[in-house]
């Protein structure tokens, strides 16, 4: 397929994971795709390995927990492609699990400035561009972790990513731009490059872990856990033209499970 041929896609978080796969996926089915991380080394060797493979990519590197990074990926991809088609807003992660009262104050800040600031940040400086086209997808990532245990400050955060969706959507929604959310659910990440925590966590930590684990694949009714692929699919589905009578909507790719 082609679904994105000349079109100008731009991926947050793409440095690995659910970015990483969602870049590939696009790049595959014809996207010139810009790819933004903080993490340099790793986002321009996803950015090489897709050139390699044919595709058409280039990195920058952005901190989108600030106003200042999400300026910088905007401007850059507008002085490289003058235009964007497709902007898929993926970062974000839980820190800590632990319950709620746990959580210190400094700990809780930083969990929401990890996973909605960014997300909001993006669309902030994305909209304004794409409402000027009269055209453009929005896909922000949330998570099923709005119901769940231990991930209180993460799952307001997605929440919020929730909610800011559907009411940027209803706020677009004659302008020929359309907004929607994909949630995922417990996926098999496998060993992450780039740690979210480089603490060495405690037994309490150990056994919090498991247990947040555990209630989550319980609520999942095909007790498995998705792919990194899977969820990207959902993604390229919900920017692609095919979706074009979409918009305000939280696909939740979570196995059954709904948050």
């Amino acid at each position: 397929m082609n679904r994105f041929e000349n079109q100008i896609a731009l991926v947050t978080g793409a440095a690995q994971g659910v970015g990483r796969a969602t870049a590939k996926r696009l790049a595959s089915e014809g996207a010139a795709v810009v790819l933004v991380d903080r993490a340099a080394e790793l986002g321009e060797a996803v950015a090489r390995e897709i050139r390699e493979e044919g595709g058409q990519a280039s990195f920058i590197d952005a901190d989108l927990e600030t106003h200042a990074g999400a300026q910088r990926m905007v401007q850059y991809t507008l002085d490289s492609h003058g235009r964007i088609d497709v902007s898929v807003h993926n970062v974000g992660g839980t820190i800590w699990m632990k319950p709620f009262w746990e959580y210190t104050p400094d700990e809780m800040q930083r969990e929401v400035t990890r996973s909605l600031w960014p997300t909001l940040w993006s669309c902030r400086e994305v909209i304004p561009v794409v409402k000027k086209q009269g055209r453009g997808a929005i896909v922000n990532v949330g998570s099923n972790a709005t119901r769940g245990i231990y991930r209180v400050p993460y799952s307001a955060s997605k929440g919020g990513v929730h909610a800011a969706t559907v009411c940027m959507a209803l706020e677009l929604a004659e302008s020929g731009v359309r907004v929607n959310c994909v949630a995922p659910g417990a996926l098999d990440n496998g060993v992450r490059a780039i740690p979210r925590n480089t603490e060495a966590p405690s037994d309490q930590d150990r056994i919090w872990q498991g247990e947040m684990y555990t209630d989550c694949l319980a609520g999942t009714p095909m007790h498995r856990m998705g792919s990194m692929e899977e969820v990207a699919s959902a993604i390229c589905f919900m920017a692609a033209p095919e979706a074009s009578y979409i918009t305000g909507q939280v696909m939740y790719v979570a196995g059954g499970h709904v948050g």
